[in-house]
């Protein structure tokens, strides 16, 4: 069901229905600032998987977590340094995702994650309206894998048809390029993904922290159309679609605007008791 949030005077009530799908534990596609989401809530384990079943995708690409203030941060993510939360006061809301140390605690799954969490704060109002209601939401590209992002209400639902309970139409959304994705769970921040904010922007705010432009060992050099070196597994293309995986041999891979990370694993430890151990977790927007 396709819900009209484009009209001011219907855009409460529509965003009252995608939220009450959310809190029934159900999936809904909805416009963010990039291109459109589909997704769920993120501490239900069975709606994340229809999420990622809609998808057409495994566990071993787990969606991002949007959040509706910074706030919401300090439940999610643990042993955030300083330089994450100076970019997240400059950046957010707006096309910057950070990796982070998830909470041990949380009883969520959101795929396999190595206990790090991808979490934005996008620069939509109504996703911010939702988002506000339910929630951290997992979302993730409304697209089947292999397929390219949607831009519409009427693109996904072509797409994903009935694994969705409710389409929220903002009008389009093919604006803005792909997040860009900083890693914060060491020392220094690392960009596994070049997007829509540049490298030197950072820097700007991040004073004497050094950014790296690539994960070590890797070509640190951006390619001339704003694509991340072979340290991802995909990177933003000049089209503004970040890539999605699974796409069969021989296809062009397309761009998953609200992937996270189809980088390399961050290589972090897996204590017991960590997410993966209790069921937990890792495509923004």
């Amino acid at each position: 069901m396709i819900v009209d949030a484009t009209d001011p005077e219907t855009r409460d009530e529509a965003v009252a229905r995608a939220a009450a799908v959310v809190r029934e534990g159900k999936v809904v596609v909805l416009p963010t600032d990039t291109v459109y989401g589909v997704g769920a809530d993120a501490f239900d384990q069975v709606a994340v998987a229809m999420v990622l079943a809609a998808k057409h995708r495994g566990r071993d690409v787990p969606p991002p977590v949007l959040v509706p203030t910074v706030r919401t941060v300090d439940g999610l993510a643990t042993d955030v340094p300083m330089y994450a939360k100076i970019l997240m006061r400059q950046f957010w809301p707006g096309a910057l995702t950070l990796v982070l140390r998830a909470q041990p605690s949380l009883a969520w799954d959101l795929g396999e994650t190595n206990g790090t969490v991808a979490l934005r704060m996008p620069d939509d109002m109504l996703t911010l309206q939702v988002l506000t209601e339910v929630g951290p939401m997992a979302v993730t590209s409304a697209n089947v894998t292999g397929q390219p992002p949607a831009t519409t209400a009427e693109e996904a639902q072509a797409q994903l048809g009935g694994a969705v309970s409710v389409y929220l139409d903002g009008g389009t959304r093919a604006d803005s390029a792909a997040s860009t994705i900083v890693d914060c769970t060491g020392e220094e921040p690392v960009v596994l993904r070049h997007g829509a904010l540049t490298a030197d922007r950072l820097r700007e705010v991040l004073g004497t922290t050094v950014l790296h432009d690539a994960p070590p060992g890797t070509d640190s050099e951006a390619g001339t159309d704003g694509e991340a070196g072979p340290a991802a597994d995909a990177g933003p293309a000049a089209d503004a679609t970040e890539a999605d995986s699974g796409t069969p041999a021989g296809q062009e891979r397309v761009v998953d605007p609200l992937a996270a990370i189809e980088a390399r694993p961050s290589g972090l430890p897996v204590p017991a008791g960590s997410l993966r151990s209790v069921g937990a977790p890792e495509s923004l927007q």
